[in-house]
């Protein structure tokens, strides 16, 4: 056991790679007959705990940390100074792709009986993809999810975004002429996406006469983005276990999440086929009105409509 043996200097808790079967095989040949139960017994009783992976090293990025608390304070400011004007603050990103169809759901439901589903999940056994994208409402509590059809892109997401601002934003901040998102570093909307950016002007600063300032989390902080925690796991709860057979049944659930400190949500359909990989050139990008912070420009910025 002592080449096997790994702990904790600081609690004093061992662990062990092999398992309690194969020591219990090795006592035996040495002529100690006990079972794999006992095995554990004394294991615990030699202060062995059964371990499992930690995540808790960083990993290596070319963020350092002063930058990460730095764009974290420039996150905190910025919702301070929206609740203090009343500014519209949204939180968006996509949430997982979902298979359509009778397929196994994470998590599990109080039923009678099991529910039945596929034995594979075949792409191909599917009525289609469901991509939630969601936009979340700070200061309101309220939640909205556009579910696609097709692909995760740049343009879907500033459509999201439009939609949101044409069906309830401009209702609840009526006569406010600036809004504030926060989004994470990577997939459609990151920062360095140059067809999210070009879509945000076309689509809310030109067409709605919109002032949109953008906060990026840094890459690896996603999980502290609101929308993570307030809304997509309030989803995952409300659907697990349940199979998702169909888009009805995905946009029930998401209108059906509830939470006891108030949220409501509504999802609506975009049966709209998006086309992926395309490419806006640089110099498209260098003539938009935009204004880069002086301090972190490679995560925040602000964009005009003229």
């Amino acid at each position: 056991m002592q080449d096997e043996t790994a702990g904790d200097p600081m609690t004093g808790l061992k662990w062990t790679r092999r398992t309690t079967s194969k020591i219990a095989t090795e006592l035996h040949a040495l002529g100690i007959m006990v079972s794999d139960r006992t095995v554990a017994k004394l294991l615990k009783q030699m202060k062995f705990s059964l371990r499992v992976n930690h995540k808790k090293l960083s990993r290596v990025t070319k963020v350092s940390a002063d930058e990460r608390d730095a764009q974290f304070m420039r996150i905190a400011e910025l919702r301070e100074h929206c609740a203090a004007t009343g500014a519209p603050l949204i939180s968006v990103d996509a949430k997982k792709k979902e298979l359509v169809g009778r397929f196994k759901n994470a998590g599990a439901a109080w039923n009678r009986e099991p529910v039945l589903v596929n034995d594979h999940d075949f792409r191909s056994d599917a009525q289609g993809v469901a991509i939630p994208y969601g936009i979340y409402d700070l200061s309101a509590n309220r939640g909205t999810v556009f579910v696609g059809t097709s692909y995760n892109t740049p343009e879907f997401a500033v459509e999201a975004i439009e939609k949101w601002w044409c069906y309830e934003g401009r209702k609840r901040y009526h006569g406010i002429g600036h809004i504030a998102i926060l989004a994470d570093s990577g997939g459609n909307n990151g920062p360095t996406c140059r067809a999210w950016k070009l879509g945000l002007h076309r689509k809310l600063c030109q067409r709605h006469g919109l002032t949109v300032t953008v906060a990026h989390y840094p890459s690896g902080a996603s999980k502290w983005n609101p929308i993570e925690h307030r809304l997509f796991s309030e989803i995952s709860k409300n659907w697990a276990g349940r199979p998702l057979d169909s888009y009805d049944t995905v946009l029930n659930y998401i209108r059906t999440t509830r939470t006891k400190t108030g949220l409501r949500v509504r999802a609506h359909l975009i049966p709209k086929d998006y086309e992926k990989g395309i490419k806006i050139p640089d110099a498209v990008i260098r003539q938009l009105p935009i204004t880069n912070d002086a301090t972190l420009p490679q995560w925040n910025y602000t964009l005009i409509s003229s």
